[in-house]
């Protein structure tokens, strides 16, 4: 997908792998100057190496999203290297293992309060950063990465449900307040994507993947691809009369029952 992002700034928060990587990839192909934050730095770096071994535009910047005050720092750097700031992307994320997943009355307090902080905080503070420094580029876009598990609830996950279900109407609630502003603000919704910690979880073995894929009508996982492009249309001009949707990459699966009964 081909979109003119020349001389503009596009920040993606946890960049350094999987999604915010085909992201920050995808964008510096269509002209972006990509402000790669993570809170990793040797991935983040690796992103940035990543988009200027093909001669195009990247930075890395640290970031802590569940810091209020490092993400007011951030901005301030990027401004400082880019000049301004025209999208941002809130995709840092975090979820537990299936190890660590338990019905609410067992759910382990501290990993409630760490999925919360990064998971939903993370957007509030990056959001609230970087919106005056968009509407003084004359107006903008934000792209917060929810989950089908925020519209269609999963057992044994209350913390990443809660989350990802607050940014879904966060991003409402935005697109409410920011379209005096010129900004645009979406969401987009990611079913199951081939990434290490899916294909460790659920793709490695018949039986597993099986399981899976017969919830999904596409009867496969999505690509981190698939979501990137998505960012792009959302972020582009020709959906410039696209604000407060939620997109669901899902392959069908928040359609309905993908199995017979």
């Amino acid at each position: 997908m081909q979109a003119d992002f020349k001389n503009k700034t596009v920040i993606i928060t946890g960049a350094g792998g999987g999604i915010g990587r085909a992201m920050s990839i995808r964008f510096a192909q269509n002209g972006a100057n990509v402000a790669v934050c993570d809170i990793d730095r040797k991935s983040g770096q690796a992103t940035v190496e990543a988009i200027r071994q093909e001669g195009l535009s990247a930075q890395f910047f640290p970031l802590d999203v569940t810091s209020q005050d490092n993400a007011v720092q951030t901005m301030a750097a990027i401004i400082a290297a880019f000049g301004r700031i025209d999208v941002l992307i809130n995709n840092a994320g975090i979820n537990v293992g299936p190890d660590k997943r338990f019905p609410i009355q067992d759910f382990d307090d501290e990993q409630w309060r760490r999925i919360i902080d990064v998971d939903l905080n993370g957007v509030y503070y990056c959001s609230k950063a970087a919106i005056p420094h968009i509407i003084q580029a004359g107006g903008g876009n934000i792209i917060n990465i929810s989950s089908v598990v925020g519209l269609v609830p999963f057992r044994r996950q209350c913390a990443f449900t809660a989350a990802k279900a607050g940014v879904a109407n966060l991003t409402r609630a935005m697109a409410l307040e920011l379209a005096e502003n010129q900004i645009r603000v979406n969401a987009i919704a990611p079913g199951s994507i081939m990434m290490e910690g899916t294909a460790r979880l659920f793709y490695n073995d018949p039986v597993k993947t099986e399981a899976m894929l017969s919830h999904i009508p596409q009867h496969r996982p999505g690509t981190p691809d698939d979501i990137a492009y998505a960012a792009i249309y959302l972020a582009c001009a020709e959906a410039a009369y696209v604000t407060g949707a939620i997109l669901t990459v899902d392959g069908g699966w928040t359609c309905g029952y993908a199995r017979d009964f």
